[in-house]
């Protein structure tokens, strides 16, 4: 029973402290004290009929964990590493925990047994267990006889075999356990589903007594489902014999492996590793019914854990510890698969039963790279939205474009309308010279013709100037009728910038005599070719030279001069400068000669220059102006040559 104690200061038992007090008050606090302690043993009762002798005070608990066999034993080493884990969490390290392996498969002669207990009576003398953990049957059956000797006093729990076993023990009251139900059945079961059509069972077992255990436990628990097959079991044989029997089953043969602790020649072996020479040349699937299995050649099995074994005798012992009741558990069983093996014997993963733990599954690509595969789709998505986007965007930017440039159109025409009109008075002026002309060129053939001997050579050369004047009238028309077409697109065409720079000067003819303004052209002396709409570029020169001519009405009629020349830029693009010896630009309004509405005409409309550079810029090029050295401003545009373009 764990010691209470009971501070008298608290119990207000002092005689210090009641001394200082009315008799009544101390009477009455003595009747207080009573109770309390009264109260205080009948706890201490209850506590004590609760507790555990291992419930230990002062010290840290000491567990021992015995393993039947030696520490490479897979099942025990499992059970044992995961029971350590399980106390050493719970308690935050404080437990003394201590590991013996018994070697009972290597060694299981009486004399070994006793001289093991006489060595381990002697190591804990002074260290005595609180909790035995027992994992398997021959350990349990070893620390129940010797436990006076080991652990007189220390709770025993045991786990790794099943009931049946432990009624054959004859346990003493008080040692309970985590059962484990090994059931073969089971296991056949789990091959069955597998292999619905086998026609043959073959059973594996070793020579050592826990194989023969596990073979005279298979041969009771299979008696009825082993009659739906053609049943062997083999036994008693060396591992080489296993093995070359292995090799020779039928296709359709089911094959249960047991255990192999021992062969036939009394060679010693782990069971998987045994396990793994027979799987290796076996020609029929392998099943067992240990998940330790797993990874050495067998489909599948049921079993329990041995992680889930070492789990529950640890909280047994933990509950032990605490001073808590225990009773007997079990420990819940599994199905378990190979998906490799399944593979390799082209079982199908569906006839599984639900819920088995199937390992070494080569995830798919969903569930291998899931994030990845995520960040992909969410980059595709957001990059399909982008592009989405982008090709709306691309739309709408092509609309506007084409409206753009149809606003252009628009305005270039309306722009064209204004400069015809401004130039209507000397298109006019200069359309009545030859209508004139053919006016008085026909008077006076007529005048001839009533003659009585007209001169018919004459004639002939009136005739002739009618045709020269026809010819100009018509020329000028035809001018002024480009001028004033209406152009629903831009008609693209490969041209000589000369050409269009002479007609041109042709249009402004009238318009400079009248305003008494010498124009002149320098042009390249080689083609200067570019692609555009011709009578696009020719408002430009119209814009720039009528401003020209506006800019010159003040200056003196003799320095009144508009130059047009056209050269090479480069080896990629056209120059076209139009200068004139007018009054200049101010220098603070260069920059904004060429935007919309800007114009220091008193009747202007702002819109010539803004119009000449978006006709530029539309054909690739660029526009800009600048004063000359001797007075007088120049305007420049470059366009990329045709074969460049």
């Amino acid at each position: 029973m764990r010691p209470i104690y009971f501070p008298s200061q608290k119990l207000g038992l002092s005689g210090g402290t009641t001394m200082l007090c009315d008799p009544p008050v101390r009477s009455r606090r003595r009747a207080q004290n009573a109770v309390r302690f009264l109260v205080a043993i009948l706890i201490a009762i209850f506590l004590d009929g609760g507790s555990a002798a291992a419930e230990v005070v002062g010290r840290s608990p000491r567990v021992l964990i015995l393993h039947p066999y030696d520490e490479w034993l897979p099942a025990s080493a499992i059970a044992g590493a995961n029971a350590r884990a399980r106390l050493q969490e719970a308690t935050a390290g404080k437990i003394d925990l201590f590991s013996e392996y018994l070697d009972q498969a290597r060694f299981p002669e009486r004399a070994h047994i006793d001289r093991m207990a006489r060595s381990m009576a002697d190591k804990y003398v002074d260290r005595r267990p609180d909790v035995v953990i027992a994992l398997g049957e021959s350990a349990t059956r070893f620390i129940v006889e010797h436990r006076e000797a080991i652990a007189p006093d220390a709770k025993i729990v045991f786990g790794g075999f099943g009931r049946d076993s432990v009624s054959k023990l004859n346990l003493p009251v008080g040692v309970v356990g985590a059962f484990s139900e090994f059931d073969i059945t089971k296991t056949l079961e789990l091959a069955s589903a597998l292999q619905p059509d086998a026609e043959n069972l073959f059973i594996i077992g070793g020579s050592a007594a826990f194989d023969r255990t596990w073979l005279a436990n298979a041969r009771r628990d299979l008696a009825d489902a082993a009659k739906d097959y053609e049943t062997t079991y083999l036994e008693g044989l060396a591992i080489d014999e296993f093995a070359e029997r292995a090799s020779r089953f039928p296709a359709d043969s089911i094959v249960l492996f047991l255990t192999i602790l021992a062969d036939g020649t009394g060679r010693n072996f782990l069971s998987k590793d045994a396990l793994a020479i027979v799987a290796a040349k076996a020609s029929a699937p392998i099943y067992g019914p240990y998940d330790t299995y797993i990874g050495q050649g067998v489909v599948g099995g049921n079993s329990v854990t041995f992680e889930s074994l070492g789990n529950a005798v640890a909280g047994l012992a933990l509950d032990a510890l605490a001073g808590k009741p225990i009773t007997d558990i079990e420990v819940p069983q599994t199905f378990f698969a190979d998906a490799r093996q399944l593979k390799r014997w082209d079982l199908s993963e569906s006839a599984l039963p639900a819920g088995t733990a199937l390992s070494f599954k080569q995830p798919d690509i969903w569930q291998q790279y899931r994030r990845l595969v995520l960040g992909i789709i969410a980059v595709v998505a957001l990059q399909a939205a982008v592009i989405t986007g982008l090709l709306v965007e691309r739309r709408r930017r092509f609309a506007a474009e084409g409206e753009s440039r149809q606003r252009l159109l628009e305005l270039v025409h309306m722009n064209q309308s204004a400069t015809a009109g401004a130039l209507s008075a000397s298109i006019a002026h200069e359309l009545n010279q030859p209508l004139g002309a053919i006016r008085s060129n026909a008077e006076a053939a007529e005048a001839i013709l009533n003659g009585k001997n007209p001169d018919l050579n004459l004639i002939q050369q009136i005739l002739a100037d009618i045709r020269d004047d026809d010819q100009r009238a018509g020329d000028i028309i035809l001018r002024l009728r480009g001028m004033l077409k209406k152009r629903g697109e831009v008609d693209w065409q490969e041209f000589d910038l000369n050409e269009v720079v002479d007609s041109a000067i042709n249009i402004l003819h009238a318009e400079a005599a009248k305003k008494q303004v010498a124009v002149s052209a320098q042009q390249s002396g080689r083609r200067l070719p570019v692609r555009a709409d011709k009578v696009h570029l020719q408002q430009v020169i119209l814009n720039l030279a009528t401003n020209a001519m506006d800019a010159m009405v003040e200056a003196a009629t003799a320095d009144r001069k508009l130059v047009l020349h056209t050269t090479l830029h480069g080896d990629t693009k056209v120059e076209m400068s139009i200068s004139d010896t007018g009054r200049g630009i101010p220098k603070d309004r260069l920059n904004s000669i060429f935007d919309a509405f800007y114009t220091t005409k008193p009747t202007g409309t702002g819109l010539g220059l803004s119009i000449a550079r978006s006709i530029v810029e539309t054909y690739g090029g660029k526009i800009w102006a600048d004063n000359r050295a001797g007075g007088g401003a120049v305007f420049r545009f470059v366009l990329p040559l045709a074969q460049a373009a």
